[in-house]
């Protein structure tokens, strides 16, 4: 028998993978780059099907990278920047310890720099491909945002991401592209439509915070290097197409309005504009400046059968987003001091409100409390010293819960000092089984145009009604029920007593009407039945598992319901008491 014999693990799976170690000492990198690297290029560990074969017999716990991954990443430029960083702070640190002093300041300046353009556009091919993945960037970028300036985080990465979270906003202000908001714990959710892509990301409050000691920064540091510059790419192209200027600026006339009131607030002009930015009060300039901005229409084509369906939903579709993007369109408001004011300016100004609050408080606001043309003051606080008569003073929540509804709520449910109603998760959507909310059908009733308070109120008052009626009418039925049969069971023991044989009666039988639908429903049990007896082992298991889901799904929309009737009855009750005292 001739041939060379195969060697143990060194074909199949086993030369598909790479230990880490392996991987650092092929690139010569130290860890912390080499994490860096991965986190870059978007290379990420794998877990082999046959860890023992890849790991040549040993079961030791060890990270395995493909050996295809490895080898893309020996050619990357960003390897020789790391390697020739590595030198410049080993030629530094020799410089500061004989005290060249001119030495140092000579490599200061030709400190090695990278940029990550070229990974970018590796990474996106198209557009539409950055847009996708674009929720994680933002995410990240807005936290960084909000940090504190500590030696946790480099200062210029901190004020780069408040300048694009900025601009996103604007973006998203002018093209009026929001479609949800959710007040969670964790922050503020919003989501976006934009050209065609669903965008979602979380925004945390505006409170101070201490930095956990168990988070590595420099690896969500890393990843915002390589946010941002996704990002700022991003902003670039959006602001291209609504004509917009980039870096954007303030149209003429906003401008001219905020220097006139806040231009002595402020010594440098550069110190003032990111926040006149921030404010979102005013308009952004364009590069091609138009009157009117020209709405897009649809195109018609003759069509028929479900094609003529499936183009009227779309048309529906279409109004209803056009009704939603002019929700709060010629409605003016005011914010007072202890609301959340860049959140409420951000999700009023797009849905075309026009929105304000005290000069004192921030830069850009455009008129004062005693404007008689405003409708709306957003209040956070039971009551209100001074009120004007001309217009409504409703809690924050009135404005998430309106836009989240995509229409104008009543506004008696938000008034100050009044228990709000539960603030609903526009993500969640109900399917068939699944518990609903009383609160959810509320507003289901109100979006179909009903009116659902007086109603409630009255069959409230009419069940109480009835359950009285009820109670007195099932007590006398009980009574007289137990009557006759006391009388029945009297005159047979005084026939007994007697002698007297009890007499029976013989009477005709009546033809009994089948009820074909219950046969039916019988019959199509039945086959049920017996097909699931029928059914092979696999597929037996495979229903059960389906079923049992089910079965547990419908457990908890009960369980769900019964938590919630008591609730109720609780609460009624309590109001009773109220009542009653």
């Amino acid at each position: 028998m001739g041939g060379l014999q195969k060697k143990k693990y060194e074909s199949g799976s086993a030369t598909n993978y790479i230990s880490r170690n392996k991987a650092r000492k092929k690139l010569s990198l130290s860890l912390a780059d080499f994490r860096r690297l991965c986190i870059l290029k978007g290379i990420y560990p794998h877990e082999p099907k046959h860890k023992k074969k890849v790991n040549k017999g040993s079961t030791a716990q060890k990270t395995f990278y493909l050996l295809k991954d490895i080898r893309f990443l020996l050619h990357e430029p960003i390897v020789g920047k790391f390697r020739e960083y590595k030198i410049f702070v080993r030629k530094l640190r020799k410089a500061y310890g004989k005290g060249e002093w001119g030495g140092v300041e000579k490599l200061r300046e030709n400190k090695p720099a990278y940029k990550l353009d070229h990974i970018v556009k590796e990474r996106y091919p198209t557009f539409v491909d950055a847009l996708r993945d674009i929720d994680d960037a933002l995410s990240m970028c807005f936290l960084f945002s909000t940090f504190a300036r500590t030696g946790k985080c480099h200062v210029e990465t901190i004020q780069l991401c408040r300048r694009l979270s900025v601009e996103w906003m604007n973006y998203i202000v002018a093209s009026r592209s929001l479609r949800k908001i959710f007040l969670s714990i964790k922050g503020i959710y919003y989501q976006a439509e934009v050209l065609g892509q669903t965008i979602t990301w979380l925004v945390p409050y505006q409170f101070a915070h201490d930095h956990p000691t168990d988070v590595d920064y420099r690896v969500m540091a890393t990843f915002t290097e390589f946010y941002t510059t996704l990002l700022g790419f991003v902003n670039f192209r959006l602001y291209q197409t609504l004509n917009l200027v980039y870096p954007p600026k303030l149209d003429g006339k906003g401008e001219t309005e905020l220097r006139a009131e806040f231009e002595e607030d402020y010594a440098m002009d550069s110190e003032s504009y990111l926040e006149k930015l921030s404010a979102l009060s005013a308009s952004l300039a364009r590069v091609i400046s138009s009157a009117e901005d020209e709405e897009a229409e649809l195109d018609h084509f003759p069509v028929e059968g479900d094609d003529m369906e499936k183009m009227e939903a779309r048309e529906k579709a279409q109004q209803e987003q056009d009704r939603q993007k002019k929700l709060f369109e010629g409605l003016k408001f005011f914010l007072n001091r202890e609301v959340p004011r860049e959140s409420l300016a951000f999700v009023l100004r797009c849905f075309g409100a026009q929105v304000s609050w005290d000069k004192s408080l921030c830069i850009g606001s455009t008129y004062d409390i005693t404007d008689e043309t405003v409708t709306h003051h957003i209040v956070d606080r039971p009551s209100l010293d001074k009120q004007y008569m001309n217009r409504y003073y409703i809690q924050p929540q009135w404005v998430y819960d309106s836009v989240n509804a995509k229409m104008l709520l009543p506004v008696e449910d938000y008034f100050l000092g009044v228990t709000l109603p539960p603030h609903l998760s526009p993500f969640v959507e109900e399917k068939e089984g699944d518990y609903v909310p009383p609160e959810r059908l509320k507003l289901l009733a109100l979006q179909r145009g009903e009116r659902p308070e007086q109603d409630e109120d009255e069959e409230e008052e009419e069940e109480e009604e009835e359950e009285d009626d009820d109670d007195d009418d099932d007590g006398e039925e009980e009574e007289e029920a137990e009557a006759e049969e006391e009388a029945k069971l009297k005159n047979m023991e005084e026939k007994r007593t007697q002698g007297k044989a009890v007499s029976a009666k013989v009477t005709p039988g009546k033809a009994k009407q089948e009820n074909r639908q219950r046969l039916e429903q019988e019959e199509k049990a039945e086959e049920k039945r017996l097909a699931i007896m029928m059914m092979k082992k696999k597929d037996k298991y495979l229903y059960d598992k389906i079923m049992f889901g089910k079965k547990r799904k419908v457990r908890e929309a009960n369980k769900m319901a019964a938590k919630r009737k008591a609730l109720d009855e609780a609460s009624k009750s309590d109001r009773k008491k109220k009542l009653k005292k």
